[in-house]
């Protein structure tokens, strides 16, 4: 005889779902049975991210990598975040 799964949840936010399942076993939830793990991972997955170059003087360079030392993050992680924050600044452009 199959155990009766507890119906999931509907969760309003990603943290909200991400503290159910920290809290919760997916065993009550889901029948994992008929799962199986893929050859390849996610073939057809497409990155939401793509890799730009900047050149920038070394002065710059440098600056941006006593910050970052001093943040605790690598240099590009200091610029990602940097442009995105200005980026937000620009008018009109907070909701593209």
């Amino acid at each position: 005889m199959k155990k009766q799964l507890k119906p999931i949840p509907e969760f309003k936010t990603e943290d909200e779902e991400r503290e159910f399942w920290s809290t919760h076993s997916s065993v009550d939830y889901v029948d994992w049975s008929g799962a199986y793990r893929p050859t390849e991972p996610f073939p057809n997955l497409k990155s939401s991210e793509d890799l730009i170059e900047l050149k920038l003087p070394l002065e710059e360079i440098r600056k941006l990598d006593a910050l970052a030392k001093k943040r605790n993050v690598t240099r590009d992680v200091l610029a990602q975040q940097l442009l995105h924050a200005a980026i937000q600044q620009v008018p009109g452009q907070a909701h593209i």
